[in-house]
């Protein structure tokens, strides 16, 4: 028996799991890299911006050096494309470090935080990772239940987790709807709004939270640099909110928690409006693409707003099944289990002709 005893709340969390990398079906099926496609991941099947590629490149020589740990050039060009202060953004590796830091900050043992049912897995994680006590919302129809939230808060509710669109349903909360709730919510809860996946919305659907920040002081938003902008490996995002909030969470940051090359990448990105205009003309066309395909073949889906969408077998059996014959062809998909959506595989949005493998294989399945 080993001697090293454990927090109960540390021993009962499931890890993350995250897609199957290329590299890893290749060897374990014997599969050419070549011939994989990988659509499990929601990440831009364009890759990355050509002005951060170039970035990237020209930064080469200076990685012996440490990066700037208060990030004064990335803050700075995400302040003016969002209309904040500097001193209102804070640096992530990957939006998930913005999740861990308001856990980390605004949780304590015992305290409670709210979520839904089928959202991000990290939600759960990071709360019971400090001790903490999740309470998941059941969803309505795969959606967030936001009077659900707010029947649930009670004295001890420190934080409330909102993603907008939700990963891995797609589906979106109304912005009058969430005006609403937050308008509700107690201002000593700290509401996270995770906005992953906006820059695939359309411009009406589009989020104004930014817009939020001076009359709610009690909201983070935080943003990902891993989906449109394709820059997934090498983990940086951000979070916004109030000057006191930001502050008492840099607190516990780790130093340089967002690399240099990551820095210089987002940078470029953020200056190049055209790729993303073409990201989301690719996705919006892929993903008629597959519910067309969903359609003809008669099989249930979540309306998406996402860079994915989650698609319903006969029961988890069949979901396996079709999960092992698209990966024995070299088609990754996501079992969605964990997320209490067992007879569900998520696909994420690929180029048409990853897209048209995809379809292919699943259409050839025969159980």
């Amino acid at each position: 028996m080993n001697p090293i005893k454990v927090p109960s709340y540390i021993q009962n969390i499931d890890p993350y799991q995250g897609g199957l990398p290329i590299k890893e079906v290749a060897r374990k099926l014997n599969l050419s890299e070549n011939n994989i496609v990988k659509l499990a991941s929601n990440e831009n099947p364009l890759g990355m911006s050509p002005l951060a590629k170039k970035a990237i490149e020209e930064s080469l020589g200076e990685v012996k050096r440490y990066p700037d740990g208060n990030g004064f050039y990335l803050k700075d060009v995400i302040s003016q494309k969002h209309n904040l202060d500097p001193a209102q953004i804070i640096l992530g590796n990957g939006s998930n470090d913005i999740l861990e830091l308001v856990a980390r900050t605004f949780l304590s043992l015992d305290d409670e935080a709210i979520y839904s049912e089928h959202a991000f897995a990290v939600y759960p994680l990071v709360v019971k990772s400090v001790g903490a006590i999740g309470l998941e919302i059941p969803a309505k129809n795969y959606k967030h239940d936001l009077d659900g939230f707010q029947k649930a808060i009670t004295k001890k509710t420190k934080v409330i987790f909102i993603a907008n669109p939700n990963n891995p349903t797609g589906t979106l909360i109304a912005k009058k709807a969430l005006k609403e709730f937050l308008d509700a919510v107690p201002p000593n809860i700290v509401v996270v709004l995770d906005e992953a996946y906006d820059e695939y919305l359309s411009e009406d659907n589009k989020s104004v939270a930014f817009s939020w920040l001076e009359a709610h002081k009690n909201l983070i938003i935080s943003r990902s640099f891993s989906k449109a902008y394709g820059l997934a490996g090498l983990r940086v995002g951000f979070g916004a909110g109030s000057h006191f909030l930001i502050e008492v969470m840099n607190r516990i940051r780790q130093p340089f928690n967002v690399n240099f090359l990551a820095q210089q990448a987002a940078i470029a990105s953020l200056q190049d409006d055209d790729f993303i205009l073409l990201s989301r003309k690719i996705n919006d066309e892929g993903m008629k693409q597959i519910t067309s395909a969903f359609n003809r073949m008669g099989f249930e889906y979540i309306p998406s707003f996402g860079n994915f969408v989650s698609f319903k077998l006969q029961d988890e059996t069949h979901a396996m099944l079709y999960y092992q014959h698209l990966l024995k062809n070299g088609i990754i998909l996501r079992p969605i289990a964990n997320y209490k959506l067992p007879e569900f595989l998520r696909v994420s949005i690929g180029l048409k002709e990853e897209n048209d493998q995809f379809i292919k294989f699943l259409s050839n399945c025969k159980l």
